[in-house]
């Protein structure tokens, strides 16, 4: 059970350090209730939950990264720059896929 302590804890970090990360749920919040509107199938479900959850995942992941890094140094070296900066494109590449995906789903039901 300890595990679940850890990970809300992690989730309320998330919520505190990173406003992105509250961004995306919002999004994620109103992706829902747009498909809960338009009554979307359950194969479209399917991929917006998927779509939700990388895009989620991926901002944990490089808030991790961030942490880390700054842990390890507080000087600037480009190498953590790197770390960062592949980290921040991971989030934007799985945003990017996110918003393909909800295009593919909701055009259809808009028009």
């Amino acid at each position: 059970m300890k595990r679940f302590k850890y990970a809300f804890q992690g989730m309320m970090i998330l919520f505190k350090k990173d406003s992105k990360f509250l961004m995306h749920v919002l999004v994620g919040i109103v992706t829902i209730i747009c498909g809960w509107f338009f009554q979307i199938s359950t194969l479209d479900w399917l991929m917006i939950v998927i779509a939700i959850g990388l895009v989620l995942a991926f901002e944990a992941i490089n808030t991790a990264v961030e942490y880390v890094v700054d842990l390890v140094t507080t000087e600037y070296d480009p190498l953590a720059k790197h770390a960062k900066d592949v980290a921040a494109f991971s989030v934007m590449l799985a945003s990017i896929v996110a918003l393909v995906i909800g295009l593919v789903v909701f055009l259809p039901y808009l028009f």
